[in-house]
């Protein structure tokens, strides 16, 4: 598994927890962005890649996608670990 190169950015608070759900799920960013996409959420491997990087921000149609296939809801990407 490559290791990310460049550190996180500031645009969205959520790429960090879709990288970590998507990871402990064995899925690949492909099989995520396909997941997206039979959910009506086209998404080139690009975005993806930037949106968990946090480097680009997040929709709101993309969020209600990501939480539906995590099965969490919108207050799971707000919480904090300490």
């Amino acid at each position: 598994m490559k290791s990310r190169r460049l550190p996180l950015g500031d645009k969205n608070i959520i790429g960090a927890k879709v990288t970590e759900l998507r990871k402990k799920r064995r899925m690949t960013q492909k099989e995520l962005m396909a997941q997206m996409q039979v959910r009506g959420v086209n998404i080139p491997y690009s975005s993806l890649s930037k949106l968990e990087g946090q480097t680009r921000a997040v929709n709101d149609k993309e969020l209600i996608v990501l939480c539906d296939i995590f099965g969490v809801d919108m207050n799971f990407w707000a919480e904090t670990e300490e």
